[in-house]
């Protein structure tokens, strides 16, 4: 274009065009023929206007099409008019060209809709009116469409190349991206060219461009075409595609079934036949699958002749002759010829267990038990030990089902001997085991015994094998014996039972998320570390390692030296707490029963604090009352305030109103919660006499019981 060589550009606008549904290479080509045609008057004109619905009927559907139908549009109206009749014929075909606009889901949807209103409203608002409410509905279903679409749209990369398929994440992604979007345009009811399905195959033809040599997209394509009953169609997607991919066989084994489908029968042929012609190890399944299309479209004589032929072919295996033998027992009811395909190929490939196996099914579908004992005994003569385990596996298995008792138990012995240089028990491998037993009184899923007793059989065959061996405790009581691969269950059990993992009960401890395997615990670090720093307040240690439900007071081990920080703290509290600490029970779980705690305290006789502490009581009582359970709980650490205390106003005003709350909540309480006498024996007679009746009753109030016992206990 550059140079203005037209014959040049033209034959590269027509090499490129058609299989790149692009924008910006429409726009360009439209650009060169405006230009060209732009010399030429009213012929020029029109072919312009021609190569505009051209373009249109290819990329008019695109959801980036919209400045493509504004071009059209302003082209349109530019155009001059001689006449009335021909300024009727110009302004019909603007308004024909907005109403395809504004009903196509394009990014300029809303502004196409707002210039079509101007348009009506410029050439007549009383027809303008009609013409806007009928298309109003199908301007909004149109950008409802487009913005569903849009989502679609967005993650599709329009620069990817059109690579073979790989791993990478941005090739995945890029996939998904594009099924996504076809899934949409299949399944929208709201599909605008719902009649042509124009906008389905514009779909399929863009995603083409980029997903090129992608076999399941051209698989797509062609199974909805040929559903939306566009045969024909189809066709051409598959020729296209066998083009772009012409060493796949997935598309030509789905072509020629598309051509078998609708009776194109010497087609379907050549494309087996095209087939044939592959890789060694593709041929095989050619040769089945062409006998088949044989056997089903020209008789069994054909499918019989081709068979004779592919026999004598150096890459035929042992698949073609349980093919065709299977198909002439099912499907041509002939077991004599099937009989005799197996014995042919018996001859060639008796080194194949899996043969031997299909014979003896074929075998026993007959009923004929004498044969299946000589093909077996034929089969283990000439196969080698190690190739032989299945075969010896399934004539065990048919004796245990079909034989008698001693034949049952020869076989079973027969097998031992030969298996036993296989595996590396020797010896051990000849005995007989209850597992044997098991194995032959067992149908399908059912058993002569227990799943638990199957476990601790096969537990037992483990150690057997492995009495000669090293073995971890920890592999024994945990069940990592279980899921070792010698232990051989018996033929036919399942061995799901087998390799359950169980843990092992005597390594549990109590969960601590700050514990570390071969760590200090924190814990107690922690813990040792507060009971060296509160000596002088051994009461707010213990209080606060108490209050903590993770701590472990165990013993930790440090550089391989035992501490136990929590008898550290115990040695510097009081006598009195330290009894009632002592006196708690053990418990199970994360949080004890409170009542049943209190009830088991409160039949504890606790000792009372000493005598020096006991004659200041009276002092100690003008002052406040004694504290509350809340007082020693760790959520506060104030004490009895002494009458001798130098305290400044604010403390002593702050005490008072604390007096005040106390003595108002007291008075709300029951009887038991009231004050307790100055006199220390009628205190000591009155722990006794709740004590008692609290281990009569079961059951004890927190605030009146606890309260009391410690006011009359502490000071």
């Amino acid at each position: 274009m550059g140079v203005n060589n037209d014959d040049a550009t033209k034959q590269i606008f027509s090499r490129c065009l058609l299989n790149c549904l692009h924008v910006p290479l429409w726009r360009c080509y439209i650009r060169f023929i405006r230009k060209v045609n732009d010399r030429k008057g009213v012929e020029g004109q029109e072919e312009t206007r021609k190569a505009f619905d051209f373009m249109l009927s290819y990329v008019g559907a695109d959801i980036a099409s919209g400045p493509v139908w504004m071009e059209y549009i302003a082209f349109l109206k530019s155009m001059p008019a001689a006449n009335t009749q021909e300024e009727t014929q110009r302004m019909t075909a603007v308004r024909k060209a907005y109403q395809k606009a504004v009903v196509t889901p394009t990014h300029h949807i809303e502004q196409l809709w707002r210039d079509y209103e101007n348009f009506e409203n410029s050439v007549s608002r009383q027809l303008a009116k009609g013409l806007l409410s009928e298309y109003q509905p199908k301007y909004n279903s149109a950008r409802a469409v487009y913005r569903e679409l849009k989502k679609y749209v967005d993650e599709i990369d329009w620069n990817m190349l059109a690579i073979p398929p790989t791993d990478s994440c941005k090739d995945q992604m890029q996939w998904v991206a594009w099924k996504r979007l076809l899934a949409f345009e299949k399944g929208n009811p709201q599909r605008i060219d719902s009649a042509s399905n124009k906008r389905i195959i514009f779909s399929y033809e863009q995603c083409l461009m980029y997903l090129y040599h992608y076999p399941d997209i051209w698989y797509d394509y062609a199974t909805w075409q040929a559903k939306s009953g566009s045969m024909d169609a189809a066709v051409k997607v598959f020729q296209r595609a066998l083009k772009a991919l012409p060493e796949s066989e997935m598309l030509k084994y789905a072509y020629a079934e598309l051509e078998e489908s609708r009776g194109s029968l010497q087609s379907a042929k050549k494309l087996y036949e095209s087939l044939l012609g592959d890789a060694a190890e593709t041929t095989t399944l050619a040769h089945i699958q062409f006998i088949r299309f044989l056997r089903r479209n020209e008789g069994v004589e054909a499918a019989r002749k081709y068979f004779l032929d592919a026999r004598k072919s150096p890459s035929c295996t042992y698949h073609v002759y349980v093919a065709y033998a299977l198909m002439a027992f099912c499907l041509d009811k002939d077991p004599k010829v099937a009989h005799n395909v197996f014995e042919a190929g018996l001859k060639q490939f008796m080194h194949e267990p899996v043969y031997i196996l299909e014979y003896a099914d074929f075998l026993s579908c007959l009923n004929d038990d004498r044969n299946i004992r000589a093909l077996f005994e034929r089969a283990l003569s000439s196969l080698p030990q190690e190739e032989s385990i299945e075969v010896w596996k399934r004539f065990t298995q048919f004796e245990k089902t079909y034989g008698d008792l001693a034949s049952m138990l020869k076989v079973e012995q027969r097998r031992k001997e030969a298996l036993s240089g296989t595996s590396e028990e020797g010896a051990s491998a000849l005995e007989t085991s209850l597992l044997d037993l098991i194995s032959r009184y067992s149908f399908k899923d059912l058993w002569p015994c227990s799943s638990k007793d199957l476990d601790h059989l096969s537990r037992q065959e483990w150690l057997s094998k492995n009495i000669g061996k090293k073995v971890d405790k920890s592999a024994l009581s945990n069940g990592s014996a279980m899921t070792d691969k010698s232990t051989s269950a018996p033929s036919g059990v399942s061995t799901a039972s087998l390799k359950v993992l169980r843990p092992d009960t005597s390594q549990m401890v109590i969960y601590d998320p700050r514990q570390h395997h071969g760590t200090t615990v924190p814990s107690n670090t922690t813990t040792a570390i507060l009971a060296a720093s509160n000596l002088s307040n051994p009461m707010a240690t213990v209080v606060g390692a108490a209050s903590n439900p993770l701590s472990n007071p165990t013993v930790s081990m440090v550089d391989g030296v035992s501490s136990n920080a929590f008898d550290e703290v115990l040695k510097a509290t009081p006598p009195s707490l330290s009894a009632f600490l002592a006196g708690l029970p053990s418990i199970e779980g994360p949080a004890p029963n409170v009542d049943i705690v209190l009830s088991i305290c409160l039949q504890n006789d606790y000792p009372t604090v000493q005598t020096k502490k006991a004659t200041s009581l009276p002092s100690q009582r003008t002052a406040g009352p004694a504290p509350s359970t809340s007082d020693l709980s760790g959520s506060s650490k104030s004490h009895p305030i002494p009458s001798n205390s130098s305290f400044r106003p604010r403390d002593r005003q702050l005490g008072k109103r604390k007096d005040q709350e106390r003595q108002e909540e007291e008075e709300s309480t029951t009887v038991q919660s009231q004050p307790l006498q100055r006199d220390a024996f009628r205190i000591r007679q009155m722990q006794k006499a709740r004590g008692g009746s609290a281990s009569q009753t079961g059951s004890v109030s927190y605030g009146s019981a606890l309260s009391g016992d410690l006011s009359g206990s502490t000071c």
